[in-house]
Order: C-alpha cells, then structure tokens, then sequence
C-alpha cells in the first residue's frame, strides 16, 4: 500500500509509541507537513513521495496498512506484523 490515510498516520504512531518529531527522524517528513496531513489540512494527492517515506518508516517499525475493504466488514486499517506484535509485547511484560 503505497498511500495512507490521516487517522492511519495516527493510529501507526499510537501503535508504536512514536510522536511526529521521532515520525520525523525516522521518515525524513518535516513535522509540520506530519501535523498537517494528520489533521487533514494537506491533501493526499500531491505529496505522494512524502506518503512513500511515512509508509517506508512505518514499514521500518513493523506496521502494516491495509485499504478499505482489505478485512471483513472494516475500513482502511493498522496492524502490527507478527514479530513487532511479539516484540511489543515482550517489551509490555518487562
């Protein structure tokens, strides 16, 4: 998947404890064009290489998106994969 949505931005952030300036470091996206499209005030369209770079980072950190209609009956969506699930979880239980 090669474009996200605002609230996944979000929810892949929450996901993995990163704030936008760790976002930022990690993707190379300056905070404010990250704070921009998470609250909607950029659109999607034109910053299609700054999508490739949050997802690219996402990627990095273990998340995985998927498009509306990707899961029975959801929308686009977040998930951890396996082993960044296991990780998270080893790190909770510490």
């Amino acid at each position: 998947m090669d474009t996200i949505t605002p609230s996944q931005c979000r929810a892949a952030r929450a996901l993995l404890g990163w704030s936008q300036e760790e976002l930022k470091d990690r993707s190379g996206v300056a905070k404010v064009t990250i704070a921009d499209f998470e609250r909607g005030a950029r659109a999607r369209a034109p910053y299609a290489e700054t999508l490739r770079r949050l997802v690219a980072a996402f990627g990095s950190g273990g998340v995985m998106f998927m498009a509306d209609g990707e899961i029975s009956g959801g929308g686009p969506g977040v998930r951890l994969k396996g082993e960044a699930r296991t990780n998270m979880h080893a790190r909770a239980v510490s």
